[in-house]
């Protein structure tokens, strides 16, 4: 019987080490990535005047990356990265009959530092982090019919801003797993645009709305730890 007691407790130790991450591991994950806005816009205003209206931004679902360290046992560096989200922008509540008013394509590379809560034995590894993003906007461009009335030259700044997330690891075997993640990131851009409309007497006015989108980003991915 002692024998046997000895032998589970190696095995039970044995199981648990196998599951433990350790400083030095890396981890690579794929899968979905959900981007979900929770968008706020300033009024647009074109030459100086308030339209009364402002805009939305619609979600997008693509490819997920990401890539993290184990600086500790406890404590890890995380990278997220994607394949090009492309948004819809769409136009809140407006009485020119708009709707959908253009499209931006966005990478949104952030870095994660995640502090894991679990025991080192659990296949179960909850996790919650707090980094920073950057989200870079290319391709913005408006639709046909907006710019046959005249919208043009738009573009978006860069955001630089905070993100938190909480998640876990599920451990199918020592190497192979599943992974949950929700994050929240502060992004924030001012758009301009030039709108030039011969029916309206307008000649070239400026124009500018600033945007908070600050998605939800869930992520349901596969990982391989090395």
């Amino acid at each position: 019987m002692q024998k046997m007691i000895l032998v589970l407790t190696l095995l039970v130790s044995f199981s648990g080490s196998a599951l433990a991450y350790e400083a030095g591991d890396w981890v690579a994950r794929v899968g979905l990535a959900n981007v979900e806005p929770d968008a706020s816009s300033s009024n647009i205003f074109v030459g100086g005047g308030d339209l009364g209206f402002g805009v939305d931004v619609e979600d997008d679902t693509q490819l997920g990356l990401n890539l993290a360290y184990f600086i500790t046992d406890k404590w890890n560096v995380e990278l997220l990265a994607s394949t090009p989200f492309d948004h819809n922008i769409v136009v809140n509540d407006n009485p020119l009959g708009l709707s959908e008013l253009s499209t931006a394509t966005q990478l949104p590379p952030t870095v994660t530092f995640n502090y894991f809560l679990a025991s080192a034995s659990s296949s179960f590894q909850p996790y919650i982090g707090v980094g920073v993003n950057l989200t870079v906007f290319f391709d913005e461009e408006f639709t046909d019919a907006n710019e046959a009335l005249g919208f043009s030259d738009l573009d978006l700044d860069e955001s630089f801003g905070v993100a938190a997330q909480i998640g876990f690891d599920y451990f199918l075997s020592d190497k192979w797993l599943l992974n949950v993640s929700v994050r929240y990131i502060d992004i924030s851009t001012d758009a301009t645009f030039t709108l030039n409309n011969a029916a309206l007497g307008v000649d070239n006015a400026p124009g500018e709305v600033s945007v908070d989108i600050d998605p939800i980003v869930t992520t349901l991915s596969v990982g391989y730890r090395f």
